[in-house]
């Protein structure tokens, strides 16, 4: 009922089909919720007899009178109302197979008042109304564009576009399609309650023009509990006339917009639903000189809303697969812009254009010691889940090693220990052990920038080489290097490079789609030079140039997933850095910590001259006592004051608690106690002990 009081029509509509299950006395065990509509019914219709239901009392008898085996017939009878009244309907038994309380299986469908009743007879397939051969020509046709049109799309949009297509104008005048909101987020479909919102996706007006009237493409349609109560029967509804409508409707401007366009003469509502769940609907809507919509109609609409209906369903699972892989995917990335000393970066991925595609690129930043930066790019085996937490493992791999501080190609050769040792755990737990394992066959490219020296250490396991824009040239150009194989083989050595870079050089490293040597990819490539000279001449912020490159390269999803680093390096200026070198002579402790803090005074660090002192004179007395020399000191002012000690001795020290009556080991342990942050890691020559303290304020 609405508001005013008045019969509504829309609660009255026409349903299509009902459903009654019988036993073998004729008894209703259940029914549908049409079936009390169409037999006009408000009491429950459980332990009636089906005589009750025809005015021609025998008419059960004939319908079920050798209906065995699974056999069916049907009929054209007259149904009784409690009001005395009959009713036209088409009647369907079929018998069920033995074994079970429920042997029957009652369809009613509303028919044709002026066809008159026919006699049982049996029937070979599913019953339709009787049609005239142009109304058959039609049906056929609508059925084959159906098939062929809906459902070659995993976009849920584009499965309803094709639905609007394929109706307007050779089944409507007007045709819309709603879905509802978790369905569109790729969600389970709950239950539709009076109220729920559903988003208008799809409309299509045979004039191509969609009526200002009514709730347009993309608006949110919020329904009544009527037609929450209609869509949740999972039959089609339909009015062959609206002027009794629209005369109830009058004023009600929220309803009309949702369902009285202007010059439509006829509506039909057919539900959308998967496992009994609804997932929208479509709305379809007949024009004067049209003929109505009828009993047929519905029955051809519901078919071809059964197949959008799949469709959808398959794409909305789809959709939620590819959203969870994509914000896995994102949650293991780094923050996509950081600008520290050494660089500013700006990374981009972009997932594929379908979940099969998303899963296999990544990239990283790792702030390393002495202002130092580790960049990072790489690609899996395979794609989808199994890949983005294969990734994720090799990520973090790659980030303990990087806390190592070793040379790219030490810290490659232990990547591909450990994933030659993932691999081999993944097939014990597997139950497919010939499976690949999506680490096995992994590329990554290591390189590591100082921005102090300005060399560029780089390295690769057959991951593409980056694009190098260098300030002052004409062109950008690939960097030269011979990559090592892929992870996982074990055994062979990297070779790293490396490379001289200055203040404002572009380094453009890229995975995924980018690196995978087709002739599209190579035209890629072109446009990623061009934009990196671009973006190194006209000084742009990294993110700035990875936008602009992306904008170049992508003008629709890939069919693979891609990601993008954009580097532009800086150096720490020669008045932020100190250096000495001392003889192994325990006489230079002193000399150190006047140096030291001499350049502190300089600096203007004069709060930190104490704790710098102790930390020096403890390092430097170390080296001399248990590595000998030359002995390094630097001192570099940055974000933090950086303090590094060298030596001969690639013995790294620990951090130990010294007991009561130990004489020393107390050094570090005073060092950690001091300072932000400390560590140690290997040179070419030896060891390097570094400290950070932070700057006031800091």
């Amino acid at each position: 009922m609405s508001d005013n009081g008045r019969r509504d029509p829309i609660a009255s509509a026409i349903f299509p089909t009902a459903v009654l299950v019988l036993d073998a006395a004729g008894t209703v065990l259940t029914s549908t919720r049409s079936a009390s509509s169409i037999l006009g019914s408000p009491d429950p219709l459980a332990g009636r007899n089906a005589e009750e239901f025809f005015a021609d009392p025998a008419l059960w008898a004939r319908l079920v009178a050798g209906a065995v085996g699974g056999s069916r017939r049907t009929a054209h009878g007259r149904l009784l109302r409690p009001d005395g009244g009959q009713a036209a309907a088409y009647v369907d038994v079929v018998a069920l197979m033995a074994g079970s309380p429920a042997r029957f299986l009652l369809r009613l469908s509303p028919a044709d008042p002026h066809v008159p009743a026919t006699e049982a007879a049996d029937v070979r397939r599913e019953p339709a109304p009787p049609a005239a051969g142009a109304r058959a020509a039609e049906r056929l046709a609508l059925v084959n564009a159906a098939a062929a049109e809906i459902g070659r799309s995993l976009d849920m949009v584009v499965n309803a576009e094709q639905l609007t297509a394929v109706l307007v104008p050779a089944f409507a005048d007007l045709a819309a399609v709603d879905l509802t909101e978790p369905v569109l987020l790729g969600e389970e479909p709950g239950d539709l309650v009076a109220g729920a919102p559903l988003r208008r996706v799809a409309v299509m007006a045979a004039d191509g023009r969609w009526p200002a009237e009514i709730y347009a493409l993309g608006d949110a349609v919020r329904i009544e509990s009527v037609e929450s109560q209609h869509l949740r029967a999972g039959s089609a509804v339909y009015l062959p006339d609206l002027t009794e409508l629209r005369a109830v409707l009058d004023g009600e401007d929220d309803r009309s917009r949702l369902i009285l366009p202007p010059g439509a003469v006829s509506l039909m509502v057919v539900p959308l639903q998967a496992r009994g769940l609804v997932l929208g609907a479509v709305v379809l809507w007949r024009r004067a000189g049209r003929r109505p919509f009828d009993q047929a109609d519905a029955t051809l609409a519901e078919e071809v809303g059964s197949r959008a209906s799949l469709s959808i369903d398959n794409a909305r699972r789809y959709t939620r697969e590819r959203r969870t892989a994509e914000a896995l995917q994102r949650s293991l990335l780094p923050r996509p812009v950081m600008d520290v000393t050494a660089a500013e970066t700006a990374g981009e991925y972009v997932p594929a254009a379908t979940a099969a595609g998303i899963g296999g690129s990544w990239f990283d930043v790792i702030p390393l010691s002495a202002t130092r930066v580790a960049f990072v790019m790489g690609t899996v085996a395979g794609h989808g889940l199994n890949a983005t937490a294969a990734m994720g493992r090799l990520r973090s791999a790659v980030q303990t090693l990087a806390d190592l501080d070793l040379s790219p190609d030490e810290l490659l050769a232990h990547l591909d220990g450990l994933v030659l040792r993932f691999a081999e755990d993944e097939g014990q737990r597997e139950p497919d052990r010939d499976a690949p394992s999506a680490l096995t066959g992994a590329t990554c490219l290591y390189a590591v920038y100082d921005p102090v020296s300005g060399t560029c250490l780089m390295t690769g396991a057959a991951h593409a080489p980056p694009v190098l824009a260098a300030t002052g040239q004409p062109e950008a150009h690939t960097v030269t290097y011979q990559p090592g194989p892929v992870l996982g083989t074990g055994g062979q050595p990297f070779e790293q490079v490396e490379l001289h870079l200055h203040p404002g050089d572009v380094l453009a490293f890229y995975g995924g789609a980018l690196a995978q040597g087709t002739d599209q990819a190579e035209r890629q490539l072109r446009m990623i030079r061009d934009g990196a000279r671009e973006g190194a001449d006209s000084g742009r912020p990294a993110a700035d140039i990875g936008h602009r490159i992306l904008g170049e390269l992508l003008h629709e999803p890939p069919e693979d997933d891609l990601a993008l680093l954009v580097v532009r390096v800086r150096q720490v200026q020669p008045g932020a850095t100190a250096a000495w070198e001392l003889p192994a002579d325990p006489s230079v402790v002193g000399r150190a910590r006047e140096l030291v803090t001499g350049q502190l005074t300089a600096w203007g660090l004069e709060e930190l001259v104490f704790t710098t002192e102790l930390i020096v004179s403890e390092l430097v007395t170390n080296s001399i006592r248990y590595a000998g020399g030359p002995v390094g000191v630097r001192l570099i002012k940055d974000r933090v004051l950086i303090c590094e000690v060298c030596d001969p001795s690639q013995t790294q020290p620990h951090l130990r608690r010294a007991q009561l009556t130990d004489e020393g080991g107390r050094g570090l342990f005073l060092i950690a106690q001091l300072t932000h942050r400390w560590g140690s890691r290997y040179t070419p020559s030896g060891k390097t002990i570094w400290t950070e303290q932070l700057l006031t304020g800091g």
